[in-house]
């Protein structure tokens, strides 16, 4: 996957509520990259992960996904 990271991305699972979040920075080098996300519905709330969490494709998904109203 490229650095610098997408704009957007959709967690498999609820993260603080929310599926949808935009990535407000990043950094670091190497195995010590980190990406701080921010929740689209509610720009209060904010996350950091390893750059390693998000590459995980069962974790993480590039982009906003459309979800059923279930999710």
């Amino acid at each position: 996957m490229r650095w610098p990271p997408n704009k957007a991305w959709t967690s498999n699972t609820p993260r603080e509520g929310h599926r949808h979040f935009e990535v407000l920075e990043y950094g670091g080098k190497g195995e010590e990259r980190w990406v701080t996300l921010c929740a689209i519905m509610d720009k209060s709330i904010t996350i950091e992960i390893p750059w390693n969490e998000l590459k995980i494709y069962a974790n993480w998904t590039s982009g906003w996904l459309q979800l059923s109203d279930e999710d």
